[in-house]
């Protein structure tokens, strides 16, 4: 192998040495014409080029089995060499064309048979001659040209065997960071990696130099000090600015507060993106800037929007400055705690992403790319844990000193436990020697903390603003209710409405930026396309299921029914209260929207996985069989639960009958519904029996209930005055309705006595019991007073004597 790579080099180099040589034949000892011009020199095209073809062969021959990183190298050095000397050939030849190319023009075009001009013969053989040397010229200049886009296509593709190789090495274990092997780079010799950072750093300091040439001098000191002024000045009397807006103009409210949030955040990133570009446009402003020294500076203009955003958001939330209109519950010593952090991982991110991008551009070897990934993990991991650590030691040292810290909801709470476990995993994955999933998982960290955040400002934002432009408490309000004659409760239903289309379409960003956005990678431009793609459809066709989509599908779901869950409870305490709905019809519409979110969340993880919606048939296929099996109960009140929600026989609320069970329906479920008896038990009845069975709902139709009361008195009563006294105690009772009027009928005559019915109406079937009670007590009293008694039962006692015993029977009739 080193042999065949010694023989390339020596064939080079003879190159090398012959196109030298016509260089300097061209420069000092040019050819003369009889008439005194300068002639191209001869190259001896048809030598070289076919030695020019065997090193190219020998290079692909050599290139398609190598997987050594340093060899790679040599092999690209080769193949950019000889096509620089390919191109060199092709330019020596093209003088030599155009000489033969006058020589035609001299000669003319050969005459035609009907000119009647002849030409000699030695003239013809001249122009055939010139011609078929034309010919031949043309054919080495286009082989040549072969040859050099072979061996630049060749390199091309030398550049991505070696970045294939380098992604598969780091993907393994490269050795832990206590490891002599991590810190081989920075002890141990590394000749090529030192030479290419040196000529790359030449590059850089001679970008900087044509900045400070006299004329351009003045020029790069103006940009410069615009990027200092606009990072320091500008930031602060541009945010001073809008805090007066934000205090001054916009109403009262909670709009004040997450406008300044916002502001914060955004003056902070265009801040940092202007004094960026402006430091860009100083030292690249010359047309002889490199492409390579260009295209790492504007990843470095690209890798600032990033930090910008980081410092910002950290800015914006804690809010030092203004501890009274901090937008999260966050306490005072807690923020002075975490304040220099949102600088500092900006910092980190910026220092190390731009020793990445230095070892990109470069092309540095894998040791030495391993130990400034390894190094960038390190502190990310140790900045995180940091965080997490700091906040718990303050919060327990304001407990110690009998404060109150602020209380932390659940979310909070799995967010900070997320961050100190990614940290730990962070670290761990270093000192098992697993770089590459460090740097990787402490990227992603900081993308979800930024996505997570903006997702969180935005969305306090966006309801804040949208109840403050339709509240009637403002001007806006109040123009929009009189121009359109509104009431004031379908201006806070659209306000509702508008917030929560806002806060869908922000979740929907925010996933597509976590499950197809990678820190540094994507553009905000890039993402909301990459939105619409995938939520269009285009990205749901063409899933397969692979491990990455396995765990899109898990993070689908999960962020699925969190949106599920606070979208039901928006319904339910915020939107549908605001109608004129009656709460059963409330808690039938958010159960249906339920039941059908569920199955749509099912399906759209079923397709992140890659199993598509028409290709579902196996499922059905089984389900087909597991009813015919066992599922007939589960999908029959599963149905009927569909059916009770949709015609709505019973509803929530409903006070009904079934099967000697009365109370109140609390709630129907997918597949039972529950009836709470007044005893405040809980019954659990099927929904097919209330679908197939004979239903008493009392409160259907807004029915009133009725108290009807049955006595039995002598028969020698005063019918009139019993009637006259029974009506008067309905008539005082506050439950009773006056419409329709207490009445007494007469039911019975028996032997007992005179049977009497009293009856009145209720506002509610409820009441009917309480009613009663009520009505026994007042109706017992007036009797009492009146000294009416009820009629009792008569007993009839027989007398038998046996013997010397009596045994006496009493029956009652």
């Amino acid at each position: 192998m080193s042999k065949l790579l010694i023989i390339i080099r020596v064939l080079l180099l003879a190159l090398v040495a012959s196109t030298s040589a016509f260089s300097m034949a061209a420069d000092t000892s040019s050819a003369q014409t009889p008439d005194g011009e300068s002639v191209a020199p001869k190259v001896n095209a048809a030598v070289e080029l076919p030695k020019m073809q065997k090193i190219l062969d020998k290079i692909k021959g050599q290139v398609s089995g190598e997987n050594n990183q340093n060899k790679l190298d040599q092999l690209n050095e080769m193949a950019l060499e000889l096509s620089g000397n390919a191109d060199t050939l092709a330019q020596a030849l093209i003088p030599q064309r155009a000489q033969v190319n006058a020589q035609l023009a001299v000669l003319g075009p050969a005459p035609t048979a009907d000119s009647g001009v002849k030409e000699t013969a030695e003239v013809t053989q001249k122009r055939s001659s010139l011609e078929n040397q034309k010919t031949k010229l043309d054919e080495q200049i286009k082989q040549s040209d072969a040859i050099k886009s072979g061996a630049f296509n060749l390199s091309a593709q030398i550049v991505n065997l070696r970045r294939d190789a380098l992604k598969t090495q780091l993907a393994l274990n490269s050795g832990s960071i206590f490891g002599p092997r991590f810190w081989a780079p920075w002890f141990g010799s590394q000749e090529q990696d030192i030479k290419k950072i040196n000529a790359f750093s030449e590059e850089l300091f001679s970008t900087a130099a044509l900045s400070w040439e006299p004329g351009w001098r003045f020029g790069t000191v103006a940009w410069i000090l615009a990027a200092l002024l606009v990072a320091t000045l500008g930031r602060r009397y541009c945010e001073e600015f809008l805090a007066w807006i934000s205090i001054n103009v916009m109403p009262e409210g909670r709009l004040r507060r997450s406008f300044l949030a916002a502001t914060v955040a955004l003056t902070t990133l265009i801040a940092v993106v202007l004094a960026f570009n402006f430091l860009d446009f100083a030292m690249t402003r010359r047309d002889e800037v490199s492409d390579d020294v260009q295209a790492f500076i504007d990843k470095l203009v690209q890798l600032s929007v990033f930090c910008g955003l980081i410092a910002g958001l950290g800015r914006a939330f804690l809010s030092n400055r203004r501890p009274s209109w901090r937008l999260p519950t966050i306490s005072n010593d807690v923020a002075l705690a975490l304040k220099p952090f949102p600088p500092l991982t900006a910092a980190l991110v910026f220092v190390f992403q731009t020793l990445e991008d230095f070892n990109s551009s470069v092309g540095t070897s894998i040791s030495t790319t391993i130990w400034a990934n390894g190094l960038t993990a390190l502190l990310i991991g140790s900045t995180a844990l940091s965080i997490s650590l700091r906040t718990s030691r303050v919060r327990r040292r304001m407990t110690h000193e009998g404060q109150h810290p602020e209380a932390k909801s659940m979310l909070v709470g799995l967010l900070q436990m997320a961050m100190t476990l990614t940290g730990i995993a962070i670290l761990a994955s270093l000192v098992i020697g697993y770089v590459t999933l460090g740097r990787f998982l402490s990227y992603e960290l900081i993308w979800t903390g930024i996505v997570f955040s903006s997702l969180y400002l935005l969305s306090h934002l966006v309801t804040d603003l949208c109840e403050a432009l339709l509240s009637t408490n403002n001007t806006t309000g109040k123009r929009i209710q009189a121009s359109l004659n509104i009431d004031a409760r379908h201006l806070s239903q659209a306000a509702a409405l508008l917030s929560a289309i806002g806060k869908t379409c922000l979740i929907l960003f925010a996933a597509v930026a976590l499950l197809n956005g990678t820190f540094g990678t994507s553009t905000p431009l890039e993402l909301l396309q990459k939105a619409l793609e995938f939520w269009g459809g285009k990205g749901l066709e063409s899933l397969n299921i692979v491990p990455a989509h396995m765990v899109n599908a898990l993070i689908c779901l999960i962020v699925g029914i969190y949106v599920l869950r606070a979208v039901k409870r928006w319904l339910d305490k915020d939107f549908l209260p605001k109608t004129t709905m009656d709460i059963g019809m409330r808690v039938s519409l958010v159960t249906l929207f339920s039941n059908i979110g569920y199955v749509l969340v099912i399906l759209l993880t079923l397709s992140t996985m890659g199993l598509q919606w028409n290709k579902l048939a196996w499922i059905v296929s089984a389900l087909s069989v597991g009813i015919g099996f066992g599922l007939q109960e589960i999908v029959k009140n599963f149905i009927s639960g569909l059916i009770l929600l949709t015609e709505r026989p019973v509803k929530v609320g409903d006070l009904v009958s079934i099967s000697g069970i009365e109370g109140d329906i609390r709630r129907i479920n997918v597949r039972a519904t529950e009836i709470q008896l007044s005893d405040k038990s809980t019954v659990i009845v099927p929904n097919s029996q209330l679908i197939s069975q004979n239903v008493r709902n009392a409160t259907m139709g807004n029915a009133q209930g009725v108290a009807t009361i049955t006595l039995t008195f002598p028969l020698d009563i005063d019918p009139v005055l019993v009637r006259q006294l029974l009506l008067d105690v309905y008539h005082e009772n506050e439950r009773i309705l006056e419409t329709p009027e207490p009445s007494v009928s007469f039911k019975d005559l028996t032997p007992s006595g005179i049977v009497l019915s009293v009856t009145g109406n209720v506002g509610s079937p409820r009441q009917v019991s309480g009613a009663k009670s009520d009505l026994l007590f007042d109706i017992l009293t007036r009797l009492r007073k009146e000294g009416v008694v009820l009629s009792t039962p008569q007993s009839m006692v027989i007398e038998r004597k046996s013997g010397n015993v009596v045994v006496k029977e009493s029956t009652e009739e």
